[in-house]
């Protein structure tokens, strides 16, 4: 079995350096650095633009230099996406080149020769065929899309490589949710077993000639999940899987076959499939907030387009708008379950100062910009106080959950404390080394496994009940 494994790794454009700090220790470096002592280990990368440049604010430029000489040994290699992290299916498609572009260009300059991009990773893999259309016109040979933009995703052919219909030059790799699902969630276990459980869950797939796309956040590494990075380096020790980039693929495996993907996300969920809305994260139409926040976004877009490229102050519009369109403030007001005041103020704001900012913009139009930010703003507060946030959180969860249930497999009772009993273990270390901030982020790891110990190994004691019964 072939492996192609793709992290995405980012932070939003005005993330304070803390933080950069923060998940550049806990997550960056050690994946760097696991990546440079296991010179069999292959993955595919994305890193949005903006964040080497808050990588070299923050003192991580021993981060960007690995990554660059991991590209050079041929260990990684880098995919294009939008600079600043924009969605990009709602956005015109000039503005979606525009990003690309600045991607590229800001991320060359860093890398050098070893930045040579043939794949495009659009954000949050929000799929449309106009994605589709950019690809083609800037010259890219894949892309990679979730396993719900296909047509059928409960029969993917894992040795057969998909491509457009009217293109056999563009092919579509298609991550598989529920491996990556399970890796991420660290269901597969932080053990020395967890490579045992991966060639368990894969079971006779691990013995044919088929390809295995797992795509996550690399963040999860270490950061959201301190430990997990450990899991990650174990699986690429599995003997029976060889360790590949995404652009090898083809060469590997010669079926070939078409199709038209569907407009999707890595975050589509049931309810959206059904409800025929794959973007209702960051565009719902029964969400006020929303729709406020992309009034202001249109008219912050419209607004810079009539401004005259010449003059003095297009640079400093062009890049604050360039900036401002990033997905995090609609995302964190969907509040299904993600929910931010900050985020979604800070993004408002952004917007509006590039309209307030840009010269001849109408006083009706400021005016316009200024009362959409306070209803953003206004009903934000709202939601909060009335319950609304909570109401909808639940009803993400419940889709979650109903998720867990029916996806996750049986995981031994034995298994399971393995798992608890090396974190237990990492945080008396950390806690030793003083480090006690991040002791008790693996304490509330800990906590957060043991809570969910029940539901995961509830197919065992059901079992169990009907074998005494």
């Amino acid at each position: 079995m072939f492996w192609a494994n793709f992290l995405h790794i980012y932070q939003p454009p005005a993330q304070k350096s803390n933080w950069v700090k923060k998940i550049g220790n806990e997550s960056y470096r050690k994946i760097v650095a696991g990546l440079l002592k296991n010179k069999s280990a292959k993955l595919t990368l994305n890193i949005n633009a903006v964040l080497v440049e808050l990588l070299e604010r923050d003192g991580f430029r021993d981060v960007i230099d690995g990554l660059k000489k991991l590209a050079e040994r041929g260990q990684i290699e880098f995919t294009d996406t939008a600079k600043y992290h924009p969605f990009l299916p709602l956005l015109p498609e000039d503005e979606i080149i525009r990003q690309i572009k600045l991607n590229h260009i800001t991320n060359k300059r860093y890398f050098g020769k070893a930045y040579q991009p043939t794949g495009l990773f659009p954000t949050e893999m929000g799929y449309a065929p106009k994605i589709a259309k950019v690809a083609r016109k800037l010259g890219y040979k894949w892309l990679i899309v979730d396993e719900l933009a296909h047509p059928d995703p409960k029969n993917v052919d894992h040795s057969t490589i998909y491509h457009l219909a009217n293109d056999p030059n563009l092919f579509f790799f298609f991550r598989e949710r529920d491996i990556s699902f399970r890796i991420l969630s660290a269901q597969v276990g932080i053990s020395v077993f967890s490579s045992q459980m991966l060639t368990r869950l894969l079971g006779d797939r691990v013995k044919k000639k088929e390809y295995l796309v797992t795509a996550m956040d690399g963040e999860t590494f270490g950061h959201h999940r301190p430990g997990l990075e450990q899991l990650l380096f174990d699986l690429y020790t599995v003997p029976q899987i060889k360790s590949v980039t995404l652009s090898e693929l083809p060469a590997i495996f010669e079926k070939r076959a078409p199709l038209v993907p569907r407009s999707s996300s890595w975050a589509l969920m049931q309810r959206d499939i059904e409800r025929n809305t794959p973007f209702s994260r960051w565009n719902d139409a029964e969400n006020e907030i929303h729709q406020a926040q992309w009034q202001l976004t249109n008219l912050a877009i419209q607004s810079v387009r009539e401004l005259n490229p010449q003059s003095k102050s297009y640079l400093m519009v062009r890049q604050a708008l360039d900036r401002s369109v990033h997905s995090d403030q609609y995302w964190w007001a969907s509040a299904m379950p993600w929910w931010s005041i900050e985020m979604i103020e800070t993004g408002a704001k952004e917007l509006k100062d590039v309209i307030l900012m840009t010269p001849g913009v109408p006083v009706k139009t400021k005016q316009k910009a200024q009362k959409l930010y306070e209803t953003i703003i206004f009903t934000a507060f709202e939601w909060q106080r009335s319950g609304k946030v909570e109401s909808l959180a639940r009803l993400a969860d419940e889709d979650v959950t109903q998720r867990i249930t029916t996806e996750m497999p049986y995981i031994p009772v034995r298994e399971y404390n393995r798992i608890v009993q090396n974190l237990q273990r990492q945080m008396l270390e950390a806690a030793k080394n003083k480090e006690y901030e991040r002791a008790a982020q693996i304490r509330d790891r800990i906590k957060e496994l043991e809570e969910k110990k029940h539901l995961l190994t509830k197919p065992h004691a059901a079992r169990r009940s009907k074998k005494t019964a």
